[in-house]
């Protein structure tokens, strides 16, 4: 098990810099990239991992927040090998919002709930002393951590659509302008500075030297939403990514993208991106029911070409990766439960079959490094299934989201088996 480096013995385990790779003693627990490869500690770096998006706000000591829950749940993921977990750093706007995440972190532009930043403080801490890596995304082109679209009502664009009231059709239509609107991303951009530049609270730790962070991620699947704004969303990526190098030498960086769905399904665009001097690795997420692969009343019987669209969907990506040299992650993926059925208990055989193809793709290729399936719903037992209400404990489903649709409970034994499978 790894141990939380102490401030200095972090600033003393860091050597020269070249400007694009950092130079790491092979003891000092940062994951770095070797061209194709993950290290950590002078050996190579592969995992099976999960998305554990709410782990901050479980961490905080407001509302929302259960600091004995997450413990628990991380010495289950632990005990799991599940030892890296990709976290929303927070979410974005006025509270209340149907739909969305609460309690938020950013309030308003530079204005912080400072119980989240603790619960974010509080769990890389726990996390450093398990030895476990966080990959903490800080932005979200979808509605339910507001994102894209908190940050186009702070730049003066007026309300933003929500799909659940609007539909989604009109809200991809608004948040096409994200990519093109200055004063949206120098309002990103300074929140990208201010977390950051956080020092955790209770180990004294600056975020730059904290080896309990693998990655920063400049968003969760972010898009250009449209033709017209993938070139102004290229140009966004990059001067981001250039920017989080600017602030953290130490640390990895990808872009959290769906892959060649996240790019319109432009596998040039997605190569381009990819291709950055300051991205790290890729991402693939691959959502079979969500890409209409598989339909909500035939499930198990479309699993088979769920699975077979889900191959060549990763197969496209692994050439990429292996064209550019660089990792390849698959940070999401998920199949709901038999017959569209929420309930904590219920069949996960079409699931379980998703779940071991896509396992033994990723991992049997040497390109892939890591498998974060989503998400952890863990010992949460949802009360509204349909969506989630305030107060309701947190799963791996998103408030905007039928709660145990996609999660993974520490009650559901045949998918636990699969995964302990490929963690060995």
């Amino acid at each position: 098990m790894l141990s939380v480096l102490t401030a200095s013995a972090a600033l003393l385990a860091l050597t020269a810099c070249n400007g694009k790779q950092n130079v790491l003693t092979d003891d000092s627990g940062f994951v770095k990239r070797e061209g194709a490869a993950f290290m950590l500690n002078g050996e190579e770096y592969r995992y099976v991992g999960t998305n554990f998006w709410y782990g901050a706000i479980l961490g905080s000591e407001g509302q929302g927040g259960d600091r004995q829950r997450l413990l628990r749940e991380l010495d289950k993921l632990h005990e799991l090998g599940l030892d890296n977990l990709r976290i929303l750093v927070g979410s974005d706007g006025e509270r209340g919002v149907t739909t969305k995440v609460e309690p938020t972190l950013q309030v308003a532009p530079g204005v912080y709930n400072d119980t989240i930043l603790a619960g974010l403080d509080y769990l890389l801490q726990q996390m450093g002393q398990r030895g476990m890596k966080a990959v903490l995304y800080l932005n979200n082109s979808w509605e339910w951590s507001g994102g894209y679209g908190f940050y186009l009502e702070q730049a003066g664009a007026g309300r933003q659509p929500r799909p659940n009231e609007d539909g989604y059709q009109a809200f991809m239509k608004a948040m096409a302008q994200y990519a093109q609107n200055k004063k949206a991303h120098e309002l990103f951009y300074q929140y990208v500075r201010d977390i950051i530049g956080r020092t955790n609270r209770y180990t004294g730790l600056a975020y730059t030297d904290d080896p309990a962070i693998m990655a920063w991620q400049i968003g969760n699947e972010p898009r250009a939403f449209s033709e017209e704004s993938k070139e102004p969303f290229a140009q966004w990526l990059s001067e981001a990514s250039a920017l989080i190098r600017s602030l953290d030498k130490n640390h990895l960086i990808s872009i959290g993208s769906e892959g060649i769905w996240g790019c319109e399904q432009d596998t040039a665009l997605y190569e381009r991106v990819s291709a950055d001097e300051n991205i790290d690795y890729l991402n693939a997420h691959i959502w079979p029911y969500n890409w209409n692969w598989a339909k909500r009343d035939s499930l198990q019987q479309n699993i088979d070409r769920a699975c077979q669209n889900s191959g060549e969907y990763l197969k496209g990506h692994i050439a990429i990766a292996r064209r550019l040299q660089k990792p390849l992650v698959v940070e999401e993926f998920g199949y709901p439960r038999d017959d569209f059925r929420y309930d904590v208990g219920s069949p996960t055989t079409a699931r379980d079959k998703y779940y071991d193809y896509i396992f033994s793709m990723a991992m049997g290729d040497s390109i892939v490094k890591g498998c974060n399936f989503w998400g952890w719903g863990g010992e949460a037992r949802p009360v509204h299934q349909e969506q989630w209400q305030v107060g309701d404990a947190y799963c791996g489903d998103p408030a905007q989201e039928a709660q145990g649709l996609n999660s993974v409970f520490d009650c559901d034994s045949s998918t636990i088996a699969i995964i302990r499978k490929y963690n060995k």
